[in-house]
């Protein structure tokens, strides 16, 4: 049976999360946010991600349990969602999967699979499985090899590097390594030929994208 998509959009729920954000954390750390997103916004740097038409990498990836996920499998049944997250220690991330979760449903009676990927070990991969009780393949994407090839990796700035620290967002710890690197959130919709069909990448990790565009987009990749 088919799940509803839900009246509050994601948006909602983040800016709900960001005005309880805005009354605990200090000014100064709110502003040296706001200044990084800003920087990463002007660099251009989501213009370089894959964009609409262009033909999708195959990858073979473990999920939670070690189980490899291949992309052109997936694609045999049908069109495929692949959505980048930057690890499970991201609020943002969270509310995006737990959105996801709630249209799985929707997602599978229109013949599509999601896959949710990140840097983060298959430790921490299985955690926001558990914790978020996530039915989908949530993959591990050592050393962002794979969102490299879409086009999403970024290195932190020293700056940033700083603020991740002081929410206890300490990269190596999540991805066992030391590059400080990270994927932009990035969200894209696959038809069977792996062809995007629906791109949205944006290097301001507040915003995301709704599960209503998501539905509408894999409608869309059916027709292919």
């Amino acid at each position: 049976m088919s799940q509803d998509v839900p009246t509050a959009t994601l948006r909602d729920t983040i800016d709900t999360f960001m005005k309880g954000v805005a009354k605990q954390a200090p000014p100064e750390v709110l502003s040296g946010l706001a200044a990084e997103i800003k920087k990463l916004a002007e660099s251009g740097i989501a213009s370089h991600a894959l964009q609409l038409g262009a033909k999708a990498p195959d990858f073979t990836l473990p999920d939670a349990h070690g189980k490899p996920t291949t992309l052109s499998v997936l694609l045999a049944k049908g069109p495929a969602v692949v959505t980048f997250y930057r690890g499970g220690w991201c609020p943002f991330c969270d509310l995006q999967l737990r959105a996801y979760q709630g249209v799985l449903g929707a997602i599978h009676d229109l013949g599509a699979e999601l896959v949710a990927i990140s840097p983060q070990t298959p430790d921490y991969a299985l955690s926001d499985v558990e914790n978020k009780r996530l039915t989908f393949p949530v993959l591990t994407d050592k050393g962002n090899a794979v969102a490299r090839e879409f086009k999403l990796v970024f290195a932190l700035s020293d700056a940033l590097r700083k603020l991740q620290t002081h929410f206890g967002s300490i990269l190596p710890k999540f991805n066992g390594d030391e590059s400080w690197e990270l994927p932009m959130p990035g969200t894209f919709v696959l038809d069977r030929q792996a062809t995007v069909r629906f791109a949205s990448v944006d290097p301001n990790w507040m915003v995301r994208v709704e599960p209503a565009a998501i539905l509408e987009a894999v409608r869309g990749a059916r027709t292919s």
